[in-house]
């Protein structure tokens, strides 16, 4: 009896990812649209009353202006070019603004991305040194702190951080500020609860890695239990947390609608909290897909690395094959 390696298993393991992500992008698309037509309201009427201070709007005025944006169509009329312009990239022009969805995204992007980039790598390494601090000895402490932190909403961490650290302490700027002062306490905000989410997995994860046969072997060989948890624990153990970490990354676009608010921030967030209150569709689908996409785009690079972390990952059970004696 003998193995045959199965050479398609990588291919297809990435066919299948792919498909995955084009899948939640398509879904997030249509999802966001049925809701929006659902919404009470109508944001021809807001939008027109809103430029008029809020007068009553002919009703001509309503029908012309809803022609011109395409809303007198059939619905799946609608839906059809939207997802066609969508894949262009072209996401239409915002009803209160008149400017391109796309371009009001992109410059708005940076900040964002500057944002949710620095505390996702915050997360990641206040997470792993929790984990690790969590399974080395006297490490009570560290046990106990994701759990406590994992339950606090974003603003009240925003609150608390300004209340320190700009308040009482004048260190850093608690409103609008620019560089890397007026990042470090958003950044910390959306991070707090991240680095305890992957501490507390991560950690988990290598309690249970450390009482692995082989881990249990090098201690029997001598080995410190530092040296252990560094040195062959924490790899085995880090597929969960990646995991975590991948959807931490999405979440970060929803928490950074808050936390941009609460310190000022301009963003996508605020982007969102003018588009939502005002009914400005083409944005709020635009925003969607653009964070759909985003998040589509880190899980399947975390999908890529699993089987770096662990190759059996892309293997599936080996098929057996006949030998034939000559």
């Amino acid at each position: 009896m003998s193995r045959s390696p199965d050479r398609t298993a990588v291919p297809r393991y990435l066919a299948g990812r792919l498909l995955q992500a084009a899948v939640v992008v398509w879904a997030a698309f249509t999802v966001v649209f049925a809701i929006q037509r659902l919404v009470p309201g109508d944001p021809v009427e807001l939008m027109l009353s809103g430029r008029n201070g809020f007068e009553a709007v002919p009703p001509e005025d309503v029908a012309r202006v809803r022609a011109e944006l395409g809303f007198d169509r059939p619905i799946i009329v609608q839906y059809l070019d939207a997802a066609v312009s969508a894949l262009r990239g072209d996401f239409g022009t915002s009803i209160q603004t008149g400017r391109p969805v796309a371009a009001m995204i992109a410059e708005a992007l940076p900040a964002t991305l500057e944002l949710g980039l620095t505390a996702l790598a915050l997360s990641v390494v206040a997470g792993i040194v929790l984990a690790v601090a969590a399974n080395l000895p006297r490490g009570g402490a560290a046990r106990a702190l994701p759990g406590l932190a994992v339950s606090l909403p974003s603003f009240l961490v925003g609150l608390v951080l300004i209340q320190l650290f700009a308040l009482r302490w004048p260190l850093l700027p608690s409103l609008g500020g620019s560089g890397l002062p007026g990042l470090v306490l958003p950044a910390c905000t959306l991070a707090i609860p991240g680095a305890a989410l992957v501490g507390q997995v991560l950690g988990r994860s290598l309690a249970e890695t450390l009482r692995e046969p082989y881990c249990e072997t090098l201690r029997a060989t001598g080995a410190s239990r530092t040296r252990v948890v560094l040195g062959h624990g924490l790899r085995n153990a880090a597929i969960p947390a990646v995991t975590v970490a991948g959807v931490l990354t999405g979440g970060l676009i929803g928490g950074a609608v808050v936390v941009e608010t609460v310190f000022s921030r301009q963003g996508i967030g605020r982007i969102v909290q003018f588009a939502v209150s005002t009914q400005d569709l083409p944005v709020v689908q635009g925003v969607v897909v653009v964070a759909a996409a985003g998040f589509a785009g880190v899980n399947l690079a975390i999908d890529l690395l699993y089987p770096v972390l662990d190759p059996r990952t892309v293997r599936r059970p080996a098929q057996r094959v006949r030998t034939v004696k000559a």
